[in-house]
């Protein structure tokens, strides 16, 4: 039997790998379409959506676990964390040159944003048919007396 630990992780894992794939195949296209800069561009901007969203989902999938009551609060601010991350990534890659030399910003901003998309439709997808409880019931307490 899955315990509900395993069924959420089996949700995440999964919308990592769908992802991932989604990635995978953009790099693939933006190398044939556009060439190097573009395939590496898409490859970053993959690398970048996966690991931010995939570190936010797991981080809030084991708070839950541990502290169930905060987990809401703190889904928040993973939400939040996430949105200053890419920022901050952007940012750092702007910075250091790295933008329209090496990498095609444009196809760093498709890669984002299609992980993002896929992420987001993967988990919603997986996440509303895995049958997970929203609580764990408390075993039956045994009655006293025992059977009459």
């Amino acid at each position: 039997m899955l315990t509900t630990e395993t069924r959420t992780h089996r949700v995440v894992l999964r919308a990592a790998l769908v992802a991932a794939a989604a990635a995978v195949l953009l790099v693939v296209v933006a190398a044939l379409g556009a060439g190097s800069s573009a395939a590496l561009g898409a490859a970053v901007g993959g690398v970048i959506a996966v690991g931010v969203f995939a570190f936010g989902s797991f981080a809030v999938e084991l708070v839950s676990r541990l502290m169930p009551t905060a987990s809401l609060l703190f889904a928040m601010l993973t939400y939040t964390f996430q949105v200053v991350a890419m920022a901050l990534v952007f940012v750092a890659l702007n910075e250091s040159g790295l933008l329209d030399d090496e990498l095609d910003s444009t196809w760093v901003g498709i890669a984002i944003i299609l992980g993002a998309f896929v992420w987001m439709t993967v988990q919603i997808v997986l996440a509303t048919t895995a049958r997970i409880p929203a609580f764990e019931p408390r075993p039956a307490a045994p009655v006293e007396g025992g059977a009459r």
